[in-house]
């Protein structure tokens, strides 16, 4: 089973792709699209759009895992959040690639055991739990290493149900 792992955002998006093979989550690759703020809002969503089609082209994930949309207290950061996951749900769907969604504290949760924790704690254990030589950088690909190891476990709970 193969998921992409989208952290959405305009300046930087991170993702990742994460195989399950067995009962083990293997790194297959992981990176961030990173948009020139001298662009048009327009013209960065066009990028991180054409960005998560090439990477879906590529690498043909049955699944797409993307967290809620959380508002917290700084509007402007919740709008271009948001405009850049209807950007990715978008991709997704073009490329038939099915969701699954979860809240930012499920992810926490997941990962660390703790819905609380901070981006360091999620960090440290997505490092060690995919065996990766070090903490990826910038912050949003951990985020995204993390957010499609929440998704393998919602599709394997799916899975689960159904049978």
């Amino acid at each position: 089973m193969r998921i992409l792992g989208i952290d959405p955002g305009t300046a930087i998006c991170g993702w990742a792709i994460i195989d399950k093979e067995h009962h083990e989550s293997i790194a297959v690759d992981y990176g961030a699209i990173l948009t020139p703020g001298d662009l048009s809002a327009a013209q960065r969503l066009e990028r991180v759009y054409d960005g998560l089609l090439a990477i879906i082209d590529r690498y043909r994930p049955e699944y797409g895992a993307v967290e809620k949309l959380f508002f917290g207290q700084n509007t402007k950061t919740a709008l271009a959040v948001g405009q850049a996951r209807g950007v990715v749900l978008l991709a997704l769907s073009k490329r038939q690639v099915s969701l699954v969604e979860m809240a930012p504290t499920e992810v926490k949760q997941t990962v660390t055991g703790y819905g609380r924790a901070d981006k360091h704690q999620v960090q440290l254990m997505v490092t060690r739990l995919l065996h990766l030589p070090k903490v990826p950088k910038p912050d949003d690909v951990a985020d995204a290493l993390a957010i499609a190891m929440t998704g393998l476990e919602w599709v394997k709970y799916r899975e689960v149900l159904r049978d």
